[in-house]
């Protein structure tokens, strides 16, 4: 009887819209490499001055990515067994509810929900906009289509020096098979 080789940590792609948990993504990229994830940062365009793409790509040891490379260029991220958008916006669960490809992190969203990959979505929107009816059809399709949700905001804190409540996320992230 043969053993079975070390399988490598899998690869989750944590795509992070601009929202205030996007400063502090670092500390959910560490809590998934403890987790046994290798986690590779892919931001929106705006999400890029949100967030410390150096820092992340010494931490993860993987470039951020935020732009579609050229035809010839290398893919320089591992393929991924999952994905998880930390924080969504409004305008990013919208715009991806609708099939709209128009920046690199919602082609890779759009082509996970088409190859039925695992995804994990926490919503972040302000109240009036969590209660604007599109962005409620919005989650319903992404839920109808095989993502996973936080409850809207699950991740805020209690009080405003309160850290992210990453706990919201890590959960529906199961531990990867060793």
């Amino acid at each position: 009887m043969g053993s079975t080789p070390h399988r490598p940590d899998r690869v989750l792609y944590l795509v992070v819209c601009a929202a205030p948990p996007a400063r502090a993504i670092g500390e959910l990229v560490d809590l998934l490499q403890q987790n046994g994830w290798t986690v590779c940062v892919i931001a929106t365009p705006e999400a890029v001055s949100w967030i410390d793409p150096q820092a992340l790509a010494e931490q993860t040891s993987h470039p951020v990515r935020s732009t579609h490379r050229r035809p010839d260029d290398p893919d320089v991220l591992p393929p991924a067994d999952a994905l998880a958008v930390v924080p969504a916006t409004f305008n990013t669960i919208n715009k991806w509810a609708a099939g709209i490809s128009d920046t690199f992190a919602l082609g890779i969203l759009n082509e996970a929900l088409g190859l039925g990959m695992p995804v994990v979505v926490a919503p972040y929107a302000k109240p009036p906009l969590a209660a604007h009816g599109a962005f409620q059809r919005s989650l319903e399709f992404l839920r109808d289509s095989g993502a996973t949700l936080t409850p809207t905001e699950a991740i805020r804190p209690h009080q405003p020096d309160e850290p992210f409540r990453w706990s919201a996320v890590l959960p529906l992230l199961t531990r990867p098979a060793q």
